[in-house]
Parts: structure tokens; sequence; C-alpha cells
């Protein structure tokens, strides 16, 4: 595998392909050969384009024989999450309410993305409308984790995870409502970021909760995660939400994160996020590898405290109050009336038949749930009673990040309290599958970036654990100097980087130990 094109970063392919060392078309083609052969056993993607994938990629070599500027992304294949809006390009969201839909329209971010010149592979597996955390809500049936097939990929962006750790993609967008881009590349052994909250265009992506959504990149390193973040970031006049201010210059904050230390940044511990007394549900495996990856933050400079935020133990009560209303008033678009799925328009039923029919064999088990929760909890006389106490709870989630971060350059955690459990283990039990988000939620709730990062493999399973670092909103570039930080000595120590090991260890069954990989 160490000469197979897939398992490049993308700083890596950029190089290979500017060198002329390989074509994008060759690239392109040995993404779609590699997800021809093991996509039927992982199901990350939901439809994939190869016709126009490689039309794309040939159209960009010739650009390069003429002689014609391009810019450093063309060429790169890439994935986007079925949530993205793509014109001519099936996109679902994961429901069977939107079976068939072709938009007429790119998403804000799929049209960057275009001009940018990369290589659209497909459109990868997800929760229905976003709406879960192990991609087993999908309509279409459950994605696998390429570590253990057993196993989830997270979610609700599952499909994006494996895509790039299965190596059928180099780099995935994938969407965070509350951890939904964090939790599954912690699973999986990726880097995986949210950026600040209307720093990246919600223009064109399918709304689960409108005030909590973000796009954001899902890759193999950190300074991936910077070139894809500049490439989809920025100010757009299609979204309100849109912060009217340029980026940071991302990718530069990695390059020279990776090549510093971090004297004189003060890390914050969160102890209500797997702390001290804050331990039940984490398990040991994942928090051992949290005191490591925090240890590794003091050696490179950093001064090391632990914060409280009080109103974070609230955060996941609050979340399941606010994202279903806003989810109750977003999916009532969906009719049978204007797009997507129609059932019982046979002359027989009138039209409040036809929607409830639509609804009926078009939404799923847990977009029901959220529906009808969060029409209950904007009701009237229950909606001061819960929707209004949560937005209250919102506020002192909100204030208790900026006091941290009085105290604190960034803050720390675990992504998730466990690792990639096996598919079917929580699908009955919804309360325990929610407790998946808990380190997540609270910087949704805030607005503020957050990143995870591959902290190791827990001692119990040999699976990927992930560290959490979070900092003030429009503050993303933080993130990149001290994730290239760590995982530069992180590198380092497993004797190259995690998703590499991922190969050998699916295919022989092998699991590293801690000596390994440690």
């Amino acid at each position: 595998m160490s000469g197979d094109l897939t398992t490049l970063d993308v700083a890596a392919l950029q190089s290979v392909l500017e060198k002329g060392e390989a074509s994008a078309a060759e690239v392109t083609r040995a993404y779609l050969e590699r997800i021809t052969a093991e996509d039927g056993r992982i199901a990350a993607y939901l439809y994939v384009d190869s016709e126009n994938a490689l039309r794309t990629a040939e159209g960009v070599d010739q650009a390069r024989a003429r002689g014609d500027e391009v810019g450093p992304l063309a060429g790169v294949p890439l994935a986007l999450k079925d949530v993205v809006v793509t014109e001519g390009v099936p996109t679902t969201s994961g429901s069977k309410i939107l079976e068939g839909w072709v938009p007429p329209y790119d998403a804000t971010l799929a049209a960057r993305l275009k001009a940018a010149g990369t290589v659209l592979l497909g459109k990868t597996n997800m929760d229905e409308f976003a709406m879960g955390s192990s991609t087993e809500n999908s309509a279409y049936g459950p994605t696998r984790n390429p570590w253990d097939h057993d196993r989830v990929p997270g979610g609700s962006s599952g499909g994006s995870s494996a895509a790039v750790a299965g190596f059928l993609a180099p780099w995935a967008i994938g969407t965070d409502t509350g951890g939904s881009i964090r939790q599954p590349a912690a699973v999986t052994g990726l880097v995986g970021h949210k950026p600040t909250y209307g720093s990246v265009s919600r223009y064109g992506l399918i709304a689960f909760s409108s005030s909590l959504d973000q796009a954001g990149p899902m890759t193999r390193t950190v300074l991936d995660a910077a070139l894809l973040h500049e490439a989809i970031g920025g100010h757009d006049p299609l979204d309100s939400t849109s912060i009217d201010a340029p980026l940071p210059p991302l990718a530069e904050c990695a390059r020279r994160g990776a090549a510093g230390n971090l004297a004189g940044l003060t890390v914050g511990v969160v102890r209500e996020l797997g702390g001290d007394g804050h331990r039940d549900g984490y398990e040991e495996g994942v928090l051992a590898r949290f005191a490591d990856a925090v240890a590794l933050l003091e050696s490179l400079g950093a001064e090391v405290r632990e914060i409280s935020c009080p109103a974070f133990d609230l955060a996941l009560p609050a979340y399941y109050l606010i994202a279903p209303s806003e989810a109750s008033s977003n999916l009532a678009r969906f009719d049978g009336v204007r797009y997507g799925l129609r059932v019982g328009d046979d002359g027989s039923h009138d039209l409040d038949e036809v929607m409830a029919l639509t609804r009926e064999a078009g939404f799923g088990a847990e977009v029901k749930r959220r529906i009808i929760l969060g029409t209950y909890a904007l009701s009237s006389g229950y909606y001061d009673a819960y929707y209004g106490q949560a937005q209250k709870v919102r506020t002192l989630i909100a204030r208790d990040f900026a006091a941290a971060f009085e105290q604190a350059d960034v803050l720390v955690s675990p992504t998730a309290p466990t690792t990639a459990f096996k598919i079917g283990e929580k699908l009955e039990d919804p309360m325990a599958m929610y407790r998946n988000d808990i380190a997540t939620i609270p910087a949704n709730l805030a607005g503020v970036p957050g990143m995870s990062l591959p902290s190791g493999l827990a001692d119990e399973d040999g699976l990927p654990a992930g560290l959490q670092v979070l900092a003030p909103a429009t503050k993303d570039e933080r993130l990149y100097a001290v994730g290239s930080a760590l995982e530069r000595l992180l590198t380092e120590r497993w004797g190259g980087p995690l998703w590499a090991r991922m190969p050998e260890l699916a295919t022989t069954g092998a699991v590293a130990t801690k000596a390994e990989v440690r």
C-alpha cells in the first residue's frame, strides 16, 4: 500500500500533481478502483459519480498541459456528505423522502470546491437528515467502520469518515450539529474540524437545526483540514448567518504549529467533560489516551490547568430540546407536494392525507421521534417550560465558555466517551446513543470551533480514540496551530500517522499493543 496513490494525504497529492508524477485522471481512477473493490463492504457512498469525476480530472490535466493557471487543489478528489445540495447529482440526506431528487443548484461550499478544481467522487452515507451518532439511521443501510467492519463509523457523517479512513477518498466534507464531524473522526482515527458557526456558508445544506448546523473538513492530517477549510470558508451573502470577515491564514497557522512549540499557551482541561468526578460513561482507554495527549501538550511548553464549566452538565438535555424543535420546523417542507417522494396521490386522498402518507413512508423512526419531540416542545403551554428553558441553558453555556477562555487559550477533552461501538448495540436505546455527543454538544450550542485529533488506540479494543480541542469563536487558527504541534509529537511516538496503520489492522485482524502505538 505504501506506493498507492490512495494512501497519500492531500498535501502530498498536491506535490505529486504539481510535479507531474501522476495525473489527476490517474489519481481519480485509483480512488474509483478502490471504491469498486472495497465499498461493497464498507458502504461509505450512496452515489459514486465516476463518469463526471473522470471528465473533471481529465479537464484539469488538459489545463495543466496547456500551461493554464490552476489552483492548488485542482485535480484532488473529494467526497461530499449527502446533505450538501449538488447540481445534477442525486442528493437524499440519507432519507427515502428525497430518494431520486436531483438538485438544480449547488450549495455554496459545493460551488467553491468546483471552482477550486476538486474532483467530486460521490456523495457519502449519513444518518437520515443528520439525526444520529452511528450512521445506522440512514434509510439506505448502515456504513461500517474500516477499522472493524462490525462497528459503526460514528455519525451522522459516518459515510464521510469511513470514506477517508478506508482510503476511498483523500478527504471529505461532513456537517456538525452536535458533534457529527468530530465524533466520527474520533472513532475512525481522523482529524475533524467544526468551524466557528457562520464561518462556512450553510446555503444549500439541507437543514436539520439551523442555529447549530455547520459544515467542515474530515481529513487525515491537520494541514489537510486547514487547506479544505480555506477552500470552503469565508463570507457568503446567500447565508444570512454568514460572518462578514475574511478567514485567517489557516494553512499557514498549521505549518507554523507543526514547526514550533506551545510556549505561552494555556490549555484548560474541562472538568465536566471526563475530568475528576465526571468520568461516568467514559472508557478507561479513552481517558488514558486523553491523559497521554495532555502530557504531550505540557511537553510542548503549554501550561495546563483544570477549568470548570458547570452548565456543560445541562448541554445534552438542552440540545435535545433545541435541535428537535428547529427540525420540526425545517422538515415541514417535505410534504410530497413540491419535490421528493409522493405517496397516495391516486385521486382517492385529499392533500392532507397525501402529506401524511408521504411522511409516514418517507421519514424513518429517529426522524419521526425528533419531529414529535420538537413539535411538543414548541406547542402552546409547553414552549416556556421546555424550549424557552433550553435557550436559557444555552446562554449559560455560552457564558461558561466566555469565562473559561479568560483563563485559557484553548480547552481540551476527550472527543467521545467511547471508541466505536458495535452495529446494532445502541439502536434500541436512544438515550445511550445520544450520550455519544456529550462532549461535543457544548461547542455547537455556543457556536465556537472544535477539532478532533486522533489521540491513540484504546487499551480495551485497540480502536481509535480522539482528543477534542476548543477555541473562542472566530479563533479557528488556534486549533490548527495546537493540532499541528500535537500531531507532530504523536506521529513521532507512533512511528507514523495513526491512520496509516488502519489497513493492516483491518485486514489481518491484528490489534496493536500499547507499546506499538502509544
